[in-house]
């Protein structure tokens, strides 16, 4: 009795007791990871490239096993790697992204979009699940193809820290094409659009096929010294790096923000993503600003890639719909720059802008005068912001004062951005050579977002002087700021009536 009573008061804790960690963890993992895992391993596409990627290092692997039992000691290594990592770069790199991109884009053809949001997972989830599960099929594919390239290491020719530096380098390659693949799924509604970013994915997905074997190829050639030993390679292989991870969570975002529900506070996440790339970015720069002192030009550049950055990404931004997410204009105040509207997406655009003019401008005051025309470069780098502001803010005033639902709506003002940009760098030179000025007159392209960027950052010999001055600058940002207070009334006034509605 007491023998039975002890085992069984002894059984009753593990009984009782937690979970293991395995069951934990399976209780925690995404079940959309499994469910697209094994759809994944079942489906021809898989099966077709694993088997064809297989038989193609095999035959890779006798053609070298050949040639080093032919000639003894060999140093084909390289070439053979090159030659594996092809053949799982054409998986990573393309196949793998457009399967992606596939999977997403059945759920919304097939409307079945709806049915996964019944599971209660919530859109970011499901994405993070149809990610993971590519990623996970990915493994699956580098672990076959992992012993061949082990194999040409042992064929010498190439180190083992290239190998890792290139396979690390591949990794975060396809982490970030595949980003780019799920968020193109999201972007177009309609079948002519879903058609146009099919083929647009098709040719990015190609193009990055071939940069990454590139890429590859000159790592695999020059080896891992030669991004230590490279000063401005080393540099510029980090910043891509920081390129990929914030661009990758910004896409991530997006596409979230996409399949979220008009009700939620969808614009949180990738406003949210946009502002901490641009201040995190800046605080980098300046840090290596201060570090390494560079020269004025390079203070200019910084200024129009950030500004063109910022352009390109603020006009989606600022081009919310309006009268979206009704139950959360209560608690939305002028400075809730991350709640959805086209108002308070413009208005951080604007502030980030803003920030990026000062950063720029202490970057200038810290860099080192490497040349004559050091008035011109600065003239360059906040010539910069102004355009970057008008051009953001015309499109938007243009289409938002309209009555017309139609003019208004975010695809239309999109593309009367563009229509504007295009216009504005072809018809003023044109206007000048019919006036019998010079193409690039100084004047007539004040307001040109191309020939006028130019002109200020150009610098006149002839004269010692630079070809434009501050007071033409001034008036570049009196039109922009003046441009952008119209369309923040405009973008006021419609979310106004939009909400009355």
């Amino acid at each position: 009795m007491s023998a039975t009573a002890t085992d069984t008061a002894g059984t009753t804790p593990r009984a009782d007791a937690p979970p293991r960690l395995l069951e934990r963890l399976g209780d925690r993992l995404n079940p959309l990871v499994v469910k697209e895992v094994r759809q994944g391993l079942r489906s021809r596409v898989f099966w077709v490239s694993f088997g064809l990627m297989l038989l193609a290092c095999l035959v890779i692997s006798l053609v070298a096993y050949a040639n080093a039992h032919d000639s003894g000691l060999t140093t084909q290594g390289q070439g053979f790697f090159f030659a594996f990592f092809m053949c799982l770069g054409m998986v990573h790199f393309f196949i793998i992204p457009y399967s992606a991109y596939r999977s997403l884009a059945r759920e919304r053809e097939d409307e079945t979009w709806v049915l996964l949001i019944l599971t209660g997972l919530g859109p970011r989830r499901i994405l993070r699940g149809k990610v993971a599960s590519f990623l996970v099929q990915a493994g699956l594919y580098a672990s076959a193809v992992g012993p061949f390239l082990l194999f040409s290491y042992y064929l010498n020719g190439i180190d083992l820290p290239t190998i890792l530096v290139i396979l690390g380098l591949g990794a975060s390659w396809l982490v970030f094409l595949t980003l780019v693949a799920v968020c193109a799924a999201t972007l177009a509604d309609g079948r002519m659009g879903r058609a146009f970013v099919h083929l647009l994915l098709l040719g990015l997905l190609a193009l990055s096929l071939m940069y990454g074997l590139t890429a590859a190829f000159i790592l695999g050639e020059q080896g891992y010294r030669f991004l230590v030993r490279e000063k401005e390679l080393r540099t510029f292989a980090l910043l891509f790096l920081w390129n990929m991870l914030t661009y990758g969570w910004l896409l991530f975002e997006t596409a979230a923000a996409r399949l979220s529900l008009a009700t939620e506070n969808y614009s949180r996440g990738p406003r949210l993503a946009l502002t901490l790339q641009t201040l995190v970015s800046g605080l980098i720069l300046a840090g290596g600003w201060w570090i390494q002192r560079p020269s004025t030009d390079a203070a200019v550049v910084v200024s129009i890639l950030g500004c063109l950055q910022l352009t390109l990404t603020g006009i989606f931004v600022a081009t919310d719909v309006d009268g979206q997410a009704r139950a959360l204009r209560a608690g939305t105040w002028p400075w809730s720059l991350l709640r959805p509207g086209a108002v308070r997406g413009f208005r951080l655009v604007v502030v980030l802008l803003l920030f990026w003019a000062g950063l720029c401008t202490a970057l200038f005051s810290w860099s080192r005068s490497s040349s004559t025309h050091v008035n011109a470069d600065f003239l360059g780098a906040l010539a910069a912001p102004a355009y970057a502001l008008l051009f953001l803010s015309l499109p938007l005033l243009v289409g938002r004062m309209s009555r017309s639902d139609r003019l208004s709506a975010p695809a239309v003002v999109r593309v009367l951005f563009f229509s504007l940009v295009g216009l504005a760098g072809a018809l003023l030179p044109l206007v000048a050579v019919l006036f019998d000025q010079k193409a690039d007159d100084p004047l007539i392209n004040l307001l040109n977002p191309f020939v006028g960027l130019a002109n200020f950052g150009d610098y006149d010999y002839s004269m010692n002087e630079p070809k434009m001055n501050g007071g033409l600058l001034t008036c570049v940002w009196v039109v922009a700021v003046l441009v952008a207070f119209a369309a923040d009334r405009a973008l006021v006034e419609r979310e106004r009536r939009a909400h009355a509605s």
